[in-house]
């Protein structure tokens, strides 16, 4: 699923938020007894889950940008 086909609304909204609405849906799917009525819950919950997988994925590369930059710095202090 490509990131342009999911709800604008849900990219803003911060990780702990968008991990409650999985929880709900989880919940909400596991009372369920026909599955044929879940079909829009579990497309909901996939487009969370890969909207949760983008920001961490966003996040682990702003992580190693600064991991490496910190590491560029204490090694120019070494040489000198």
């Amino acid at each position: 699923m490509k990131e342009k086909n999911l709800p604008d609304d849900n990219i803003s909204i911060s990780l702990d938020e968008l991990t409650k609405d999985v929880d709900l849906i989880v919940q909400e799917l596991e009372k369920e007894k026909d599955l044929g009525n879940s079909m829009d819950k579990y497309q909901k919950l996939l487009k969370l889950n890969n909207i949760i997988e983008k920001k961490f994925q966003k996040k682990s590369r702003e992580i190693n940008e600064l991991t490496k930059n910190q590491i560029n710095k204490i090694n120019k202090k070494i040489q000198k």
